[in-house]
C-alpha cells in the first residue's frame, strides 16, 4: 500500500505517522525529542524516528514510504530544505531535508513550519474548510498564525508570514524572546498569562491553565490578568484583519482549550475593536495537537502531487 510519513517535532515530543495516499491514518506513534541532550541529539531523534517509520511501512504495508513531510517549530527554508532557526530546538541553519532523504533511501521531503503546517490541515480537514481565507492563530508557549488562501498557506518570501505574534500592541512594553518590547506574544500567549499569573497569585507553580480556572471561579485578580491578555490579542487579531481580511479566525492552542473563558470575551473584545472592517467569525481550532502532524502529511502528498502534475 502506497503512503507517506508525517512528522511533527515539538520541543518535548514527536508525534508521527503514516498516512495512505487517499487520507487515511494508517499508523501513528510518539517519541521523545530529547531536547535535554542539545541539538545534535535532537535532530538524530529525528533521523532515527524517520527510519523507524519507514521500517514499519515497508514491514506492514509491503512498500516504502514515496514521500515524507515534516513539521519544525521554528524558520524554514522549504525549497532549500533548511530548519533556518527553531530557538527551542538550538538549531540554525539544519540541512534537514538532506538529512532525511540520506537516511530514507532518497525519497522527497517537504518541510513546513509547525504552526503554518498545522494551520494547512485545519484549512483543509478542520475548522477552516471551506471557507476559502482565513487566519489561524496558535496561542501556546509562543503565537504564531498561519494564513490560508484557499487549500494553501502563504509562506512569504522568507518563510516568515503569519508571524502574529511579533506584532507590536503595547509599545514599549515587555520584552519579547525576539528581542523587540510590546509584542502579542510577551503578552498574551499561555506563557505570558502564566508570568503575569504567577505574579499576581503570588504562587511560581501557577500556570495559564490555572488562571481560567479561577476566573470561572470568579476570582477578580485572575480575570483582571485574563482581560490584560484578551484585549492585547483582540488588538493584534483586528490589526491582523485589517491587513489580511479574512472569512475565519480560527484560535488553536494552549490557551484555546479554555473554551468559552477565552471565546466569549475575545469575540467581544474584537467585535468592540471592528470599524469599516468585517466581522469574521471566530473559531476554535478543530484538530487539536493533531493538526501539525495531519499537515505533515498533506505536505508530503502534496508533494507526490506537484511532481505527478510536473
Amino acid at each position: 500500500m502506497r503512503h507517506v510519513i508525517a512528522l511533527d517535532v515539538g520541543g518535548t515530543e514527536m508525534k508521527a505517522a503514516l498516512v495512505g495516499l487517499d487520507g487515511a491514518v494508517l499508523y501513528e506513534a510518539r517519541r521523545a525529542t530529547r531536547r535535554e541532550r542539545g541539538p545534535a541529539a535532537v535532530v538524530e531523534a529525528i533521523l532515527g524516528f524517520a527510519e523507524e517509520l519507514r521500517t514499519h511501512g515497508q514491514r506492514q504495508f509491503g512498500t516504502t514510504a514515496d514521500a515524507a513531510g515534516v513539521a519544525v517549530p521554528g524558520i524554514v527554508d522549504s525549497e532549500g530544505g533548511i530548519a533556518v532557526y527553531a530557538a527551542n530546538l538550538g538549531w540554525r541553519d539544519v540541512p534537514l531535508r538532506e538529512l532525511l532523504s540520506g537516511r530514507l533511501g532518497g525519497i522527497p521531503i517537504a518541510l513546513g513550519h509547525d504552526v503554518r503546517t498545522g494551520g494547512l490541515a485545519e484549512g483543509r480537514l478542520g475548522a477552516g474548510r471551506g471557507t476559502g481565507r482565513f487566519l489561524f492563530v496558535s496561542l501556546g508557549t509562543g503565537i504564531a498564525g498561519a494564513i490560508g488562501i484557499d487549500d494553501g498557506i502563504e509562506s512569504g518570501a522568507h518563510g516568515c508570514a503569519g508571524e502574529i505574534g511579533h506584532i507590536v500592541v503595547r509599545p514599549g512594553g515587555p520584552v519579547c524572546g525576539c528581542g523587540g518590547r510590546g509584542c502579542l506574544e510577551a503578552l498574551a500567549s499561555a506563557a505570558a498569562v502564566t508570568r503575569a499569573w504567577a505574579t499576581v497569585s503570588g504562587d511560581p507553580a501557577a500556570d495559564a491553565a490555572g488562571c481560567a480556572k479561577a476566573v470561572e471561579a470568579g476570582d477578580e485578580a485572575a480575570t483582571g490578568v485574563w482581560q490584560a491578555a484578551v484585549d492585547a490579542l483582540a488588538d493584534g487579531l483586528v490589526t491582523a484583519l485589517t491587513v489580511l481580511d479574512p472569512r475565519t479566525l480560527i484560535i488553536g492552542g494552549g490557551l484555546a482549550e479554555a473554551g468559552d473563558t477565552l471565546f466569549t470575551p475575545l469575540r467581544a473584545a474584537v467585535a468592540e475593536r471592528v470599524t469599516f472592517q468585517r466581522l469574521p467569525a471566530i473559531l476554535p481550532a478543530g484538530l487539536g495537537d493533531a493538526a501539525g502532524c495531519l499537515g505533515a502529511g498533506l505536505l508530503a502528498r502534496d508533494l507526490l502531487a506537484a511532481a505527478v502534475t510536473v
